[in-house]
């Protein structure tokens, strides 16, 4: 088993059962799925660069994404509805588990002037969003091989109800707040 899942049920389960008074123990909040998307506007013009950001995020991941398409038409982008421009890939499991380990004790400290996250970025429904402008720090992706630098969103979802649970959640697994 995953070592975050491991420490979960072992320590933090029991850590925020105590915390917030929960009737059950299957009433703790806990990560529910991540989604990583990438937005690749360029993709419209030249549609080679949809195919470098389908495979440094399938690299990223360890799974294949899925294409994202275009909802609306608009003129001012040259953009027509249906076309496609950007990837998304939604982790459960371990996998899931796998990759925020690696975003947590890899990735965020490759980080130039890394400071810890955000505390802000909570939606009002247990869920965090986290926005990385670079895939260079991920140990996957070779600087030399990649055709331009691109960033990506980072959805943590939860099943807590309230922010304030979501993230006492995201700290006790490692999460790196600012202060």
């Amino acid at each position: 088993m995953n070592a975050m899942k491991e420490r979960y049920k072992g320590e933090i389960v029991p850590r925020l059962h105590e915390q917030f008074n929960y009737s059950t123990v299957m009433a703790v909040p806990k990560i529910e799925k991540v989604i990583i998307n990438t937005g690749v506007g360029e993709a419209v013009s030249n549609p080679k660069t949809l195919d470098n950001a389908i495979e440094e995020l399938s690299l990223i991941t360890g799974q294949k994404p899925v294409v994202t398409k275009a909802k609306k038409s608009i003129a001012g982008f040259k953009l027509r509805e249906g076309n496609p421009i950007g990837a998304k890939v939604t982790l459960r499991g371990t996998r899931m588990y796998d990759f925020l380990e690696k975003l947590i004790h890899v990735s965020l400290p490759r980080v130039r002037d890394f400071r810890g996250i955000s505390n802000k970025a909570f939606d009002g429904r247990g869920n965090y969003t986290l926005g990385v402008k670079e895939q260079l720090i991920f140990p996957e992706i070779e600087y030399d091989k990649i055709d331009k630098v691109r960033g990506m969103d980072i959805v943590i979802v939860t099943t807590a109800e309230t922010d304030e649970e979501a993230k006492a959640l995201l700290t006790e697994i490692g999460m790196p707040f600012q202060r």
